[in-house]
């Protein structure tokens, strides 16, 4: 396996999503009904994706909302509003155009009618 990408060799969005994650504290939740325990491994799991899948993903049209997503009144309790790494701690093995794969699920972001929430450090930063 080859070594993470230096932030300055991510794409600017990615970069961005990057830094936005990281300024999350892993030991508090960022969001409403996000369990603090189930956080810590949430966020690690999006850094890995943004590490391994970061670049591929942009260049595939994945967005922030896409992908780190949450209902913007209700957080984590609303998973129909929630990006393709918001749904839970796992960690992803690929990305294609249509869908995040995980061990033994896949996030899509086709579904007819899907509404994005914002992304979970747009919704942390309301909040405070």
């Amino acid at each position: 396996m080859s070594a993470s990408p230096a932030p300055a060799d991510l794409p600017p969005a990615v970069a961005t999503w990057r830094d936005q994650i990281e300024r999350l504290s892993e030991h508090a939740s960022p969001c409403r009904y996000l369990l603090p325990t189930k956080w810590p491994p949430m966020r690690a799991s999006a850094l890995a994706f943004i590490d391994q899948f970061g670049a591929e993903a942009d260049r595939l049209g994945w967005t922030a909302p896409q992908l780190f997503g949450v209902h913007p009144q209700h957080g984590f309790l609303r998973v129909e509003y929630a990006g393709a790494l918001m749904v839970n701690g796992a960690p992803a093995i690929g990305v294609e155009a249509d869908r995040i794969v995980f061990d033994s699920f896949s996030g899509y972001r086709t579904k007819p009618g899907q509404v994005w929430g914002p992304p979970i450090w747009e919704f942390a930063a309301r909040t405070r």
